[in-house]
């Protein structure tokens, strides 16, 4: 079950108490920076993660300025679609409710639902987006950091989550040819560990890293476990799968 450090009571507590109950998750955005980003993505891990274990749920963005800029970064990162918070979460009855929001910012006050804080991330403006050529590389450059940690992305640190990147399809693409083996269960058990300790994004990489080195794990299997791990990571590793020299 994921657990997650609720910002108001400071304590870790399970992210929902019925699994299978409709979910309200509510981001809260004050601008178009990268810290805003950096909320949108953990929400989306968020969204992912739940969905993984089998609640259903219902994404939603508040925010004062910038809207269509936020839906279109949104788009641009392949983050799941956010409805208009402010025209629906009203109507929404018993439905649990997590928020999301930048630490220390404008956030949900002191109405129901857990509260998820972000902290901060400053380097290239936003609108750097729109000049990549491969949008995961920033997705994959602010996954690399707890979320408890402010992100500075200096000269250079979309470049190299560019590359390292490159590498890693490069790795899947190459184990795709191989015939396909199952998840193995220690692996399985590993990365579920990690996102479902408070999000644990940087494990869940790690554990990929630790595969790699893994010479019982054959490459059919390697290929199945990046499959897997990016229902959750959705940083497109299976992109160059038939592009392999």
């Amino acid at each position: 079950m994921l657990r997650i450090l609720d910002a108001k009571s400071g304590e870790t507590v399970p992210a929902v108490s019925a699994r299978r109950a409709l979910t309200r998750v509510q981001v809260h955005a004050s601008g178009y920076d990268l810290t805003a980003l950096r909320v949108l993505l953990t929400t989306d891990l968020l969204l992912r993660a739940l969905e993984l274990g089998g609640t259903p749920v219902l994404p939603l963005l508040t925010a004062d300025h910038h809207q269509a800029e936020l839906h279109a970064a949104a788009t641009t990162l392949g983050i799941r679609p956010f409805e208009d918070g402010r025209d629906l979460a009203a109507g929404l009855g018993e439905a649990q409710v997590v928020h999301v929001t930048a630490a220390g910012g404008t956030g949900p006050g002191t109405g129901p639902g857990l509260t998820v804080a972000v902290a901060p991330a400053d380097g290239p403006d936003a609108g750097v987006l729109g000049t990549l050529d491969d949008p995961a590389a920033l997705r994959l450059a602010l996954l690399d950091a707890p979320r408890s940690t402010a992100v500075h992305l200096g000269a250079g640190a979309l470049d190299a989550a560019g590359r390292r990147l490159g590498r890693l399809r490069r790795s899947v693409a190459h184990w795709a040819r191989s015939p396909s083996r199952p998840v193995p269960e220690k692996v399985r058990g590993r990365l579920r560990d990690a996102w479902e300790d408070d999000l644990d994004v940087p494990a869940v990489l790690g554990v990929l890293r630790w595969m790699e080195d893994q010479p019982e794990i054959p490459d059919g299997a390697r290929f199945e476990t990046c499959a897997y791990a990016d229902r959750l990571l959705a940083l497109d590793l299976t992109r160059d799968l038939g592009r392999a020299t």
